[in-house]
């Protein structure tokens, strides 16, 4: 029986310093691989590479701006160079959503969230299938989608539209690269107890007893370590006729 481990495997996790992206990268350590940490904020990326080694794991901080097509590439060189090869990409970074009807759509807003959220997983995609292609043994990536990849949010019109391009984006990576054995995945996550959601709360004056009910069938907010799990799984070997898909981790909410 093939068990759910990634020893020898090297991964890559963007937006890695807090919330799933942490929580993502201390997994796949503690599952075996060797993870490269980006992020734009390295203080704390830092702080999550060395917990990681604390625990025994091996990784290392590499600062990246995903919506930068040469931090992007450098960050796949950089992986490459220290590790001599890439198996796993988790694309998660993201920025908060928009917070406008689309009647006052705030453009710079727009741009800032497209040019994360939509652009910066087509450039990880870019730099990531070719080094896979490269190499010739394959792969595996997780694009992070949203809940907001099936279901509209109101005055959230750009984060809506940048999270289903993410799952275009998905179809296509896996359409044209199966014949390499490289499986590409969307993870959807629901309402996830992350640092963005708890300011999201702050700022409409709700607590979770209050909210989580709407988005969730179990009645509270999920962990970024529930999600984690999800991508674990669709990087590992378990998951080996697994490509094109999405794997929902959102307590049953684009259910009803």
């Amino acid at each position: 029986m093939v068990a759910l481990t990634l020893d020898g495997k090297v991964a890559v996790v963007t937006g890695a310093a807090m919330g799933m992206g942490a929580a993502t990268a201390k997994l796949f350590a503690e599952a075996g691989a060797r993870v490269v940490v980006a992020d734009v904020d390295e203080k704390t990326g830092r702080e999550v590479v060395a917990e990681i080694e604390r625990a025994g794991g091996v990784a290392i901080f590499h600062k990246a701006n995903v919506a930068v097509a040469a931090e992007v590439e450098a960050l796949v060189k950089a992986t490459v160079e220290r590790f001599g090869k890439l198996d796993v990409a988790v694309n998660n970074a993201a920025v908060s959503p928009d917070s406008h009807p689309l009647a006052e759509m705030d453009e710079a807003q727009f741009d800032r969230v497209i040019a994360v959220d939509l652009k910066g997983v087509a450039l990880c995609l870019k730099y990531e299938l070719s080094q896979m292609i490269r190499q010739g043994h394959g792969g595996s990536i997780i694009n992070i989608g949203s809940v907001s990849s099936f279901r509209p949010q109101p005055t959230n019109g750009v984060y809506v539209a940048a999270k289903h391009g993410v799952i275009g984006l998905t179809k296509v990576a896996a359409l044209e690269n199966g014949a390499h054995n490289i499986r590409v995945n969307t993870v959807a996550p629901g309402a996830i107890d992350t640092p963005m959601l708890r300011g999201a709360l702050r700022d409409n004056n709700l607590t979770e007893e209050q909210f989580a009910p709407q988005l969730s069938l179990l009645n509270r907010f999920g962990r970024a370590d529930e999600v984690a799990q999800a991508s674990l799984w669709l990087a590992s070997d378990l998951a080996s006729y697994v490509t094109g898909a999405t794997l929902s981790v959102d307590a049953g909410y684009v259910s009803r």
